[in-house]
């Protein structure tokens, strides 16, 4: 064979290998908690000291939403619509779930990692999970094996904080134990006080070295009361300052470990929920209270990802997906200075609302899509969500989803993708924790707020959570009120009708799919 036609051979080799990357890409979905549209640089947060610089460069290279959302303003939900592609008041049990919660998405129901998986990719999940473990009526059984959970509905592998923190017990879970419990020191986990001594946040104030402002202050560990009692299991406890280092560490070497392998790892993030405790080195830094410096110490998390990507040669070979489970607060149960040094940075953007609530600053979060060579630099208003990875990612594996799975997920993959005439959701139902019945449905620049709870969530960031009396029905145009204070109901009869037809449609149909 002439030295031509080998190197014909071998670009037309290399050009197939790249085509076949670019089709089934490595995929790490970052998923920030509770950080607001607002709470970083490339979304307008101005505070010179709250810099964001690793985050901003998936911004400056990749592609940045201006109607990015997650389904849900709290955790539990909008993970769970992650994961099975379908809206979470559609489930069992799917509001913020409780230290001893079994699992809470049925083995049987087909999930994005499942599809990832039957597409020949390697699954991981490291991070806070608070989606359950354990069997239905039962919950996890800390001293046995922890079944069923990640493993179970599609993870190859699982390293996790198994509810979130400031809900017992503080110990990393992998895969299917508890690690490094000692036999002889038995976890025991509990919604009562195990005996009268036990300490708690409000016996033993004093001793706290954050203290609660509200619930949060039954067992203390690290100095902090949390939700919920627990007695035992003291070598496999952590400090709470190092749990970013421990997700970074994990992934690290799970990347490592299948770097040959097309991959995709669920990065989930504590920051920056609370305790809001970040790492030693990161206190101090964002001149915000710790509520700064836990955004300040995400960031980091991004850059190590970024650089172990870039260490295996995998950056462009790998789409990145960076946005947050929920919308702002500042007093979440802690008195930890988030609202005294809030000054005027605006974690919502500007937007009304933030976490708990259906107003666009519980659902409208920073969204950020970055592939080295495949994205291009740009700003998209398409309207994109979490709940679409499913089938955007199913749609481009060529991985059929059964007809009754992912009931909400819609493709927009080229949305995603920042591809030219791409089309993003034409509507979104937000929801609340689901226990109010509250919804938020989107069309266009129209909105419609439902508040079956007839209270509304005010959750203003710079003032404590309050809930005041609101309108079952009301209407909104965000292309001129994106606060949502302007009710346009009465003046817009047709369009409220119209909407609120749709909205219970979706809801009676069971899919929007």
């Amino acid at each position: 064979m002439n030295k031509s036609l080998i190197v014909s051979v071998f670009v037309l080799l290399l050009a197939l290998g790249n085509k076949a990357f670019a089709n089934k890409p490595n995929v790490i979905v970052i998923m920030a908690d509770d950080l607001g549209y607002g709470d970083i640089g490339c979304y307008g947060a101005k505070p010179k000291n709250l810099k964001t610089p690793h985050i901003d460069r998936l911004a400056k290279e990749g592609l940045r939403f201006t109607n990015g959302y997650c389904s849900a303003s709290t955790c539990t939900p909008t993970r769970y619509s992650f994961l099975t592609g379908t809206y979470a008041f559609r489930g069992k049990n799917t509001g913020i779930a409780p230290p001893s919660s079994p699992l809470i998405i049925p083995k049987d129901v087909y999930t994005l990692p499942d599809l990832m998986q039957k597409a020949g990719y390697k699954t991981a999940v490291v991070g806070k999970w608070h989606l359950g473990l354990g069997e239905t009526g039962v919950g996890p059984q800390w001293n046995e094996e922890l079944k069923p959970g990640p493993l179970e509905i599609g993870f190859d592998y699982s390293f996790l904080l198994p509810t979130t923190n400031d809900r017992v017990p503080q110990v990393y879970v992998e895969n299917h134990r508890v690690l490094n419990l000692d036999p002889k020191d038995p976890l025991w986990v509990g919604r009562k006080k195990p005996s009268p001594d036990h300490p708690t946040g409000v016996t033993h104030r004093k001793t706290l070295k954050m203290d609660w402002s509200h619930g949060h202050n039954s067992t203390i560990h690290n100095g902090i009361s949390r939700i919920g009692f627990y007695t035992g299991g003291h070598a496999a406890r952590f400090r709470d300052e190092d749990l970013a280092d421990k997700w970074v560490e994990k992934s690290n070497e799970w990347i490592a470990k299948n770097k040959d392998n097309p991959f995709f790892l669920f990065f989930a993030s504590h920051d920056l929920h609370v305790p809001r405790i970040p790492h030693e080195r990161f206190q101090g830094k964002s001149g915000m209270s710790y509520r700064g410096d836990v955004i300040v110490q995400l960031d980091w998390c991004v850059g190590e990802l970024i650089k172990t990507l870039k260490k295996h040669d995998l950056e462009k070979d790998t789409l990145v997906v960076f946005c947050s489970d929920n919308g702002p607060v500042g007093d979440d149960g802690y008195k930890d200075e988030a609202l005294e040094k809030m000054g005027d940075h605006k974690p919502a953007g500007p937007y009304g609302g933030g976490k708990y609530s259906v107003l666009e600053g519980g659902t409208r979060t920073p969204f950020i899509t970055y592939w080295p060579g495949t994205i291009e630099h740009g700003v998209s208003d398409k309207m994109v969500c979490t709940i679409d990875f499913a089938t955007s990612l199913a749609n481009h594996l060529k991985v059929e989803i059964p007809e009754e799975a992912c009931l909400d997920s819609l493709d927009v993959m080229d949305a995603l993708l920042g591809k030219k005439g791409a089309k993003g959701r034409t509507h979104l139902v937000q929801q609340d924790n689901g226990r109010g019945g509250n919804y938020g449905y989107r069309v266009g620049n129209w909105k419609l707020q439902r508040h079956d709870s007839k209270k509304k969530r005010n959750v203003v960031v710079n003032q404590k959570l309050a809930n005041s009396p609101a309108p079952r029905l009301a209407l909104y145009d965000l292309s001129k009120d994106p606060r949502e204070k302007n009710n346009l109901a009465e003046k817009n009869p047709e369009i409220l009708k119209k909407m609120k037809n749709e909205l219970q449609k979706i809801l009676d149909d069971g899919r929007s799919r």
